[in-house]
Order: C-alpha cells, then structure tokens, then sequence
C-alpha cells in the first residue's frame, strides 16, 4: 500500500514525467533527422494517460506508465519522417527507450530476482541497439 507522501511523489513524477523521480531515465530527445513539424504536432495532439485511472496504482506501475505515455509520443512524432526507413528507426528509438524506462521501475520496483535479470538484459541490450541506431541516422545525413 502506498502512503500519501509517496502516491503524491509517483502521481508528481508521472505528471511530469519525471522518471529521474522514478528509477527511469526517460531520455526523450529524438536526433534531429527524427524531428519534422508533423511529427511535433502529431505528438502534441497525442492524448496523455491520465491521472485519474492511476490515482490507486503502485508506484512501480506508475512509473511504467508514465515511460509508456512519453514513448507513445516520440514514436506518433518519430514516425513522421517522410523516408520510411528513418522513419521505422527513428520510432524504434524511443520504443527501446520505453523498455529501458520500464525496465528501470521493474529494477527499482521489482522483487522477483527473475524479472529483475530480465529487466538488466533488457537494458543492456536496448541501449546497445538505440547507440547503433543513432550511428546509423548520422551516416543518413
């Protein structure tokens, strides 16, 4: 169970997505051949999970969420790109990132020492494969 001091801290972090707050990084920038004015809009237009359905959830679900809510956004503005192959890699960024940030709460959250392997393999792997893709996007330009 929660306390209200820390449901107030998940509910503040998740608002902001603050996932610093949380155990997540939340790495949001996109590399600038990711980045058109649809793809901004798009984001922009792009519903947040509300806070109404979470008010009673775990910190740790919360924290989920809230990587999920960002990643939704960057990949709907990622996928913009008119080169559909930039466009598949530079929605992939954020995706990769999303399973880090929730890999992160299951590390920070977690108590099963499987899930939590799994979770720093996820990691390990994703950030891998975000560095190649980001080296891929500098040789497009």
């Amino acid at each position: 169970m929660l306390s209200a001091a820390s449901s107030a801290n998940a509910q503040d972090a998740m608002a902001g997505h603050d996932m610093s707050a949380m155990g997540g990084s939340m790495e949001t920038s996109l590399p600038e051949i990711c980045q058109t004015e649809a793809g901004k809009q798009a984001a922009a237009a792009m519903p947040s999970m509300g806070m109404g359905h979470t008010m009673s959830m775990p910190e740790g679900n919360m924290a989920m969420m809230a990587g999920m809510d960002q990643m939704n956004k960057d990949m709907s503005a990622a996928s913009m790109v008119s080169d559909v192959d930039v466009a598949f890699v530079c929605s992939m960024i954020p995706h990769h990132q999303g399973a880090i940030d929730m890999a992160k709460a299951e590390l920070e959250y977690g108590d099963d020492e499987w899930a939590k392997t799994m979770a720093q393999k996820v990691i390990d792997a994703q950030e891998q494969e975000i560095a190649d893709m980001r080296a891929w996007l500098e040789q497009q330009k």
